[in-house]
């Protein structure tokens, strides 16, 4: 099963954060927390890797739906998008709002993560129509 929705961008790291914090604004999500990894892998650890920032996206009208419906969904919400570089490109992840569904199998879940991917959806597509990506 897969359980992410991937785009792949021909531009920097920073421009890929931007645009992406952008997209996902344009589609009502706000950006709650952002985690640098690279950086605090760096810092705990001594160790080096590629740049990855994990934001953490909010639709507040999608959450509340979603957390009326089920109080434990907060740990499955499609919230985590990873931004990180893959060799000469700059992958956007997002988790598939069906994982809610498919783990769950409680079908009143089903709205909300059709809307949350289907914002999502629109939110990586513009990334890839901005023609910077695939």
């Amino acid at each position: 099963m897969r359980y992410d929705r991937t785009v792949h961008l021909d531009t920097d790291f920073a421009t890929a954060v931007a645009r992406t914090r952008d997209a996902l604004a344009a589609q009502g999500f706000g950006i709650l927390t952002e985690i640098d990894v690279t950086a605090t892998l760096k810092a705990k650890l001594g160790h080096e890797m590629e740049d990855y920032v994990i934001l953490g996206a909010c639709n507040p009208p999608l959450a509340r739906r979603a957390l009326e419906t089920d109080r434990s969904i907060g740990l499955l919400l499609p919230c985590n998008v990873v931004v990180r570089r893959e060799g000469d490109h700059t992958a956007v992840q997002a988790l598939d709002p069906n994982t809610m569904v498919a783990l769950t199998e409680i079908d009143a879940l089903r709205p909300v993560a059709e809307e949350a991917t289907r914002r999502l959806d629109a939110a990586l597509a513009s990334l890839v129509a901005a023609g910077t990506g695939s």
